[in-house]
């Protein structure tokens, strides 16, 4: 039955606000026609290997080579940059009405094939209910009256996000939800959508995969049918610039060329 009050809708009732903080948007379209075809092949070899989890770790690669600006976020003020690159992947809860996000933390530990097989695990435990990112705040903030809500919230974010504290009390840490979050929107039949950056987050950047299509594109000056997928992105202004988002969609192009290159061991 539908819930238009459900726990979520209380939650983001709090904790948006009208959409007046600095953001960037981008989109790029992609030709996948052959990567489309490595990643049927390695499904036959038994690796789960999806979209999905190629441009997590596409996006993860990128970063560390070519734009380490997106593994930073703002604490007391300042510029930091994290540790490591941890990967959040959006995903459908248990029963499949509302969105939940996985994290695999420390992607420079892991090849493609290792990767994959991590996040999947991941996937399971948060279908259980058992895994995925603390969802205990998330209800209790929408046990707590309006608009006392919104207060609270505000508060845990100054805390957490701000300060740079982890909040014990309700599970929350600056790094909760990673380096950036990837969100295939595709699943839901969306081509395209430009995502919110998450208040509850410190992350950079919240990027979207939206539905593949057959489309006519020029080749070699021949018009032929090609897979395209298009990718969008939000980024957080405060930390990068549009240049840093051009220089991170041009590597993707260069990774749906080669996928073998992530196939080397760690």
């Amino acid at each position: 039955m539908f819930d238009p009050n459900s726990e979520w809708r209380r939650v983001s009732s709090s904790i948006y606000r009208k959409p007046t903080d600095s953001k960037i948007l981008g989109s790029v379209e992609l030709d996948v026609t052959e990567l489309e075809v490595y990643l049927k092949n390695q499904r036959e070899k038994g690796l789960k290997l999806t979209f999905t989890h190629f441009f997590a770790f596409a996006i993860a690669s990128g970063i560390k080579e070519k734009v380490p600006q997106f593994n930073t976020f703002v604490k007391r003020g300042k510029i930091v940059s994290r540790k490591t690159i941890d990967v959040a992947v959006s995903v459908l809860n248990h029963d499949a009405t509302e969105m939940s996000a996985v994290v695999v933390k420390d992607f420079e530990k892991y090849n493609l094939k290792h990767f994959t097989q991590k996040l999947n695990l991941e996937i399971v435990e948060s279908k259980k209910g058992t895994g995925g990112v603390n969802q205990s705040g998330k209800k209790m903030l929408a046990k707590i009256p309006w608009p006392f809500r919104a207060l609270f919230f505000r508060l845990i974010r100054f805390i957490t996000l701000d300060l740079g504290i982890t909040s014990s009390f309700i599970g929350a840490n600056p790094n909760q939800f990673g380096t950036f979050v990837l969100s295939n929107i595709g699943s839901v039949g969306l081509d395209v959508g430009y995502p919110a950056l998450l208040p509850a987050s410190n992350v950079s950047a919240v990027f979207t995969m939206g539905n593949v299509e057959t489309l006519p594109r020029y080749v070699n000056d021949e018009l032929l049918p090609r897979r395209i997928l298009k990718l969008a992105a939000t980024m957080d202004h405060r930390v990068v610039d549009g240049l840093h988002g051009g220089l991170l969609f041009k590597y993707l192009k260069w990774a749906i060329k080669h996928p073998q290159a992530f196939e080397i061991e760690v």
